[in-house]
């Protein structure tokens, strides 16, 4: 049997399948795991998600960006699907928006450690990370 060269990827959320297509490799960030390649071939898998900047390598050459805020990755060897309660594709992502969000909770972490206020900081940094926004100059670098 020929191995196939490629994976069926798809990111769904409640409401819709945001991403379906054929890709080389996808990165993302597992819960106390860290960031994780997934190539054609790989070994099952399934992992809790955390706020991160997904990166999806098409077939084509081009790279597929995502903003994805928790969930899970189920992985076999010629798929990758990425269930998420919100996810964002890099060209959905209103960038000021994003650094609006980031800054806020930037402030707010200065005043208090919640955890909700972290939350709203990591999703802020996946957002802009997806869309190519990723700013440092009021925070650590990631």
């Amino acid at each position: 049997m020929a191995e196939r060269s490629s994976l069926k990827v798809e990111v769904v959320s409640p409401e819709r399948v945001l991403f379906s297509g054929e890709a080389r490799q996808v990165i993302t960030r597992t819960l106390d795991g860290g960031e994780i390649a997934f190539l054609p071939g790989h070994t099952t898998f399934l992992g809790a998600l955390v706020e991160n900047h997904t990166r999806i390598y098409l077939t084509d050459g081009k790279v597929q960006d995502v903003a994805v805020h928790g969930g899970f990755v189920d992985v076999a060897p010629d798929h990758v699907t990425i269930l998420s309660d919100s996810a964002e594709l890099a060209e959905n992502i209103d960038v000021v928006r994003a650094r609006a969000a980031q800054e806020r909770a930037q402030e707010a972490m200065r005043g208090e450690h919640d955890a909700s206020v972290a939350g709203d900081l990591r999703r802020a940094h996946a957002r802009l990370a997806a869309a190519g926004g990723s700013s440092n100059s009021g925070g650590s670098a990631h």
